[in-house]
């Protein structure tokens, strides 16, 4: 790919790695093509953050093409996960410490099944307070972290499917496909306690954005590496 095409505006998929911010990927990618072509600025966004400890598809934009992240974060997304029964974290995944624990004898691979039917279609969804929404000038998760109390609102969101693909209890794996907007992170926890039980999410992985997959994504290694070098 020459300069001329990553200025005019390009479409990059990219495998975002466990523990790295969205931002992070897009900042590398940035300083890299800089570096590369000899760029002093170039433009570079992400349609759709994903959080550090999920992998998988993140839309990378340059150039003229960053007028479309809009566009692609109204997508249909599709996520493959594992939500642990039984216990439940403030942050909902494994950023933060287990908090409670719960019993899980009760819990059936029939039961399972007919729990998920209430998670299809429109429903109301609390977003994790560990999250990046803004309230009052300040994230989310910034409250959290201070151990400050905040009442958040809930938002319409649509799933369209949700698929157990095994179950080893106290793991189970999962197939989702949502709208925007959508945390998995509280679809684990609010599956868990619809189980009355607990639950968290251990693993999370994007597959699909609108007809954008995974499968087509490069690694940011391998991004890097097809650069031109000095």
């Amino acid at each position: 790919m020459t300069k001329e095409q990553f200025l005019e505006g390009q479409v990059l998929l990219i495998d975002k790695p466990l523990n790295w911010t969205s931002f992070q990927v897009v900042n590398k990618l940035r300083w890299e093509i800089r570096k590369a072509f000899n760029i002093k600025k170039i433009k570079v966004g992400h349609a759709g953050t994903l959080d550090p400890l999920a992998t998988g598809l993140l839309i990378i934009c340059t150039g003229k093409m960053t007028k479309q992240i809009n566009t692609f974060q109204t997508q249909i997304k599709e996520y493959t996960g594992t939500i642990v029964l039984g216990s439940t974290t403030p942050s909902y995944d494994l950023e933060t410490e287990i908090d409670n624990t719960f019993s899980t004898s009760h819990i059936t691979e029939e039961l399972i099944q007919e729990t998920t039917k209430q998670f299809i279609g429109e429903i109301a969804q609390f977003p994790p307070v560990f999250s990046a929404i803004k309230k009052d000038g300040k994230r989310l998760y910034e409250f959290a972290r201070a151990g400050e109390n905040v009442e958040i609102k809930s938002r319409q969101i649509t799933i369209n499917t949700f698929e157990i693909t095994q179950i080893a209890l106290p793991e189970i794996d999962f197939r989702v496909v949502c709208s925007k907007g959508t945390y998995i992170r509280s679809l684990a926890h609010d599956f868990g306690k619809a189980l009355d039980s607990g639950g968290h999410l251990s693993v999370l992985r994007r597959t699909k954005i609108g007809d954008f997959n995974v499968t087509d994504a490069f690694s940011v290694e391998k991004f890097i590496e097809n650069l031109p070098s000095k």
